[in-house]
């Protein structure tokens, strides 16, 4: 198991600084000077030659990406061009707003899904089979950034039940929440049911119900907790989605998180403050899914034995 947990944390490492590298790469590529865009059209070429000598901006790319991943093995993460405070700070003060509604989302998504699934296994070939199936399929197929909308409209300007964007209000994260969470409760409730009806098959099921055990007992007990190791997988996988899904539910929303501070660092080529919130989604992305496959391999020795 120590050797599986080395080779899992080399693997992030390396992957970290992939993704990393090509952030920095593909950031100085995108057209536009963060410079003009900071000091205006009519900065004279005095004054954007200085402001990006100080900025370090005219350096040669190498040097720069030096710069770049010296200041990542040391904790720093830069110093905004347009905020002119550290990134880290930015971060620090945004990250918990995206936390919180991807936490909020996953909850709305188990809660949705685990009846849902189940339902449809347990009647399995008749309409609440069909109903729930066809909800799920709607989960998936509706984009975020139009159930978005369509909620504003009709639960805060048409009912007048919660806020509009932002997070000051006490309610303020249901509707992004369920936004975002709508179509990882779809693709949970069709794993659930698929995983159920395979092991609804199994032998020891069989067994249970032949001993008298009451159902309850058969589906919920066994059933259940043998039929949860895809769906805990995909639980995880899913949850790093949940955090790059946020960039589009957090613009619609006006939601004060990483999602919206990277759409307008992009907008005013803010290069270290781009690359901190892309890194940072990254790097949760694959710590998450690091963390699944230890997960999955503790709960199957099979995994790690192969490994």
């Amino acid at each position: 198991m120590i050797q599986y947990l080395i080779r899992l944390v080399g693997s992030v490492v390396l992957i970290t600084w992939v993704v990393s590298s090509l952030v920095f790469l593909l950031i100085h590529l995108v057209p536009g000077d963060p410079v003009a865009v900071m000091l205006g059209d009519w900065a004279s070429p005095a004054d954007e030659a200085l402001l990006r000598k100080q900025l370090g901006l005219d350096l040669p790319i190498w040097q720069q990406y030096l710069h770049y991943m010296g200041g990542l093995l040391h904790g720093d993460l830069g110093q905004s061009l347009f905020y002119q405070q550290p990134v880290s700070n930015l971060i620090a003060e945004r990250f918990p707003y995206t936390l919180k509604l991807t936490v909020m989302a996953l909850l709305i998504a188990v809660l949705i899904a685990f009846p849902l699934g189940f339902w449809a296994a347990r009647r399995a070939g008749h309409w609440p089979d069909y109903v729930s199936m066809t909800v799920s399929l709607l989960g998936v197929s509706i984009p975020n950034f139009w159930l978005g909308p369509m909620l504003i409209l009709i639960f805060a300007i048409g009912l007048a039940w919660l806020p509009v964007s932002g997070a000051e209000q006490p309610w303020s994260w249901v509707l992004p929440a369920v936004t975002l969470g709508t179509a990882l409760a779809a693709i949970l409730a069709r794993m659930l049911r698929a995983s159920l009806l395979e092991v609804f098959h199994e032998d020891f099921i069989r067994t249970a119900q032949a001993k008298g055990l009451p159902p309850r007992t058969v589906f919920g007990k066994h059933a259940l907790r043998n039929a949860l190791l895809p769906v805990v997988t995909i639980l995880g996988l899913q949850l790093g989605t949940l955090l790059g899904g946020a960039v589009i539910t957090e613009v619609v929303f006006d939601w004060p998180g990483l999602g919206q501070l990277l759409v307008d660092s992009i907008q005013r080529r803010d290069y270290p403050v781009v690359q901190a919130c892309i890194l940072i989604i990254s790097v949760a992305y694959i710590t998450v899914n690091g963390l699944t496959e230890v997960v999955y391999a503790w709960l199957d020795p099979r995994i790690r034995l192969a490994k």
